[in-house]
């Protein structure tokens, strides 16, 4: 099962006020596989699709596929405000420590 970390719940609910979208939530979906593990992307839903599974969290909630349900465990979903890069969210694998480069050998 996915887990959510401290501050992702407040972001997605500032995000969904700035962009007036209460109400809605947020589609996870699997778009592939690179060097550094499952790749997902995220876009605003209204509602849960038809076959949706739903992660219920405080104002909004979680929807994704059973192919993304299955790619999303053991992920975890990340807050991070950096200097460098900004402000947003992150989903990553904490089984995958990296790689060299593209194209080379995960550690």
């Amino acid at each position: 099962m996915v887990e959510i970390k401290e501050g992702v719940d407040s972001f997605i609910n500032n995000l969904l006020e700035k962009q007036k979208k209460v109400g809605y939530g947020v589609k996870i979906y699997f778009s592939g596989t690179a060097c550094s593990g499952p790749q997902f992307g995220m876009t605003f839903q209204e509602k849960a699709a038809e076959g949706d599974n739903v992660l219920q969290r405080e104002g909004f909630a979680f929807f994704y596929d059973d192919e993304t349900k299955d790619m999303l465990d053991p992920c975890e979903i990340e807050y991070i405000n950096d200097p460098n890069f900004g402000e947003g969210l992150t989903i990553r694998d904490p089984n995958v420590k990296g790689c060299s480069s593209c194209g080379g050998g995960c550690q």
